[in-house]
């Protein structure tokens, strides 16, 4: 690390930070602003609840900022840069621009952390395509569901989240598609419905995970998790082999160092080498 790159402060660049899901993990925060930017309000968010709802797609920060930043950054062990931070990252109007960006002067893969909301729309599934990794959530199998735990902005519909993945899958067949989901007391006995959805969208990987960092909601044991990894591998029926990964795995540890703690805390949560398990996080 330079003289320079370590007195620089980082704004929209974090970490890396160790990701369960993706390894030595670079975050990009296209919406660093002091609230959450989100269409949802999960209940159980570390970021805290969504104070103010966004329904329209706006520029919060300049695909040149994030540049400059990237430029700035040291010599550093990365494994993917990822779309994450305060919030959901296609609100960002100039997502697909910004990825486009990156991709000329970095050779790292990019992965994008989504709750799924905007996939409906053909514009944003293209930009989600510029990328090497969705993480698309699905932590509900209703409307009903998605209004208990999700809480989403009031035009979010489920059948209009599941269609927008299951359109995604179809017309980007070659890109590494995971659900993510958030397994806690009030839809971990769902289980048969989610193996639906799954044999329907045919994803890559399924990630179960579970509020293991702070939160107002609490998490299920590693044996409750795991049983529902066994259910899965058990029950999933498509054609092709679908991944199923849980945060209680086991797995080796990497010796990560943060570019800035301050701002990985500030979008992590207490502990910023603590595993992610939001859609917000890296």
């Amino acid at each position: 690390m330079t003289q320079e790159s370590s007195k620089y402060a980082f704004k929209y660049i974090y970490g890396p930070v160790p990701s369960w899901r993706l390894g030595s993990s670079l975050g990009v925060d296209l919406l660093s602003q002091t609230e959450k930017i989100c269409n949802f309000n999960c209940i159980y968010c570390q970021l805290g609840k969504t104070t103010n709802y966004e329904a329209i797609r706006k520029i919060y920060v300049p695909t040149k900022d994030i540049i400059e930043e990237l430029k700035k950054l040291p010599p550093v062990s990365i494994d993917y840069i990822t779309f994450s931070g305060r919030g959901e990252p296609t609100l960002a109007k100039n997502l697909g621009e910004t990825i486009k960006a990156i991709k000329k002067i970095r050779k790292e893969p990019i992965a994008i952390l989504t709750n799924a909301a905007l996939m409906n729309d053909p514009k944003i599934r293209a930009e989600l395509a510029l990328t090497d990794f969705i993480a698309a959530k699905l932590d509900v199998c209703s409307q009903e569901q998605l209004e208990k735990i999700n809480q989403p902005e009031a035009h979010i519909q489920f059948d209009d989240i599941v269609q927008g993945i299951r359109a995604f899958r179809k017309e980007y067949p070659n890109k590494k598609l995971a659900l993510q989901m958030m397994f806690i007391e009030q839809n971990k006995d769902n289980l048969e419905q989610f193996v639906k959805l799954i044999n329907q969208i045919e994803p890559d990987e399924v990630q179960i995970n579970t509020p293991l960092r702070t939160s107002p909601i609490k998490p299920l044991s590693k044996k409750e998790i795991l049983n529902i990894k066994a259910y899965f591998s058990e029950h999933i029926s498509a054609p092709k082999k679908i991944d199923v990964i849980s945060v209680y795995d086991e797995r080796e540890k990497k010796e990560i160092h943060p570019i800035s703690d301050q701002d990985t805390l500030k979008r992590r949560g207490k502990n910023p080498h603590a595993r992610c398990y939001t859609s917000f996080d890296v």
